[in-house]
């Protein structure tokens, strides 16, 4: 056990001294969400109305409404920005040192994943004191129950970036597929407005945006913030997490996953 514990804070380590040196990924994170809080929000508040919709308990701004999924947008680019360095590790041969270790693979590739939650969790907790300034208060108790809902959400998001990166060989190729992934996932989803909105002027959106896992990301956080629990988003992120994840070590096995099969053909 004491092997498993320095070889984890090893990979923790050099993700966050990783994330230390690059500055400009940090401001990157907070840059996007503060655009959409300051400048999207404020001219979308007067067009896109809200009725009271679980958890609100009143009417709220769209500044108060976008919040919660501006903080799922973060841990998504997190996880496609993590994906990203795997990608780049595999390239320069980092990768294949980590993987030959003696630890299991699993365990391997779940330490660099929890790693990247925690620097996620950092930036999302950063963008809220932000908010926080211009108005955005959710409950005082929130910001300590919203924690699990950003884990496990984060976990999500980086698993399924895991296995995404586990079938691109090559790093030009990544910046196409995040664009292809992270647009469509984020816009198609309840982050930006309420599934009754989508549902009024497209059925085929609503449904669509109903069967995205980044729509329940997004809700998991947003009950977690006001200290309510979501059933049904729980247990889509947490069968996400664990299907992408199982997924990500699955194809990360040379015999077994995608390399083994270009190898053999």
């Amino acid at each position: 056990m004491t092997g498993y514990g320095i070889a984890f804070m090893g990979i923790a380590w050099r993700e966050v001294l990783r994330f230390a040196r690059q500055r400009e990924r940090f401001l990157a994170a907070l840059v996007r969400p503060l655009v959409w809080l300051f400048i999207f929000a404020a001219g979308f508040r007067s067009v896109l109305g809200l009725s009271i919709v679980p958890p609100y308990e009143t009417y709220v701004l769209y500044e108060v409404y976008v919040t919660p999924g501006l903080c799922a947008m973060i841990q998504l680019f997190n996880g496609m920005q993590s994906s990203l360095s795997m990608v780049y590790d595999r390239e320069t041969g980092a990768m294949r040192t980590l993987l030959v270790s003696p630890y299991p693979r699993w365990f391997l590739l779940g330490s660099k994943l929890v790693a990247g939650v925690l620097v996620s969790v950092l930036q999302v907790y950063a963008f809220l004191l932000i908010a926080y300034f211009w108005g955005i208060e959710p409950p005082v108790l929130g910001y300590l129950t919203v924690l699990p809902a950003l884990i496990l959400s984060g976990i999500m998001l980086g698993a399924m970036g895991l296995f995404i990166s586990s079938a691109i060989r090559q790093l030009e190729n990544f910046a196409g597929v995040m664009n292809f992934v992270i647009f469509p996932m984020f816009f198609a989803s309840s982050a930006l407005y309420p599934l009754w909105r989508l549902q009024e002027s497209s059925t085929l959106l609503h449904d669509i945006a109903l069967a995205n896992p980044f729509t329940h990301a997004v809700e998991l956080i947003r009950f977690a913030l006001y200290r309510q629990v979501e059933p049904v988003a729980l247990l889509v992120v947490a069968g996400c997490a664990v299907g992408f994840f199982a997924a990500s070590v699955f194809m990360y096995d040379p015999s077994k996953g995608l390399w083994g099969r270009r190898k053999g053909g």
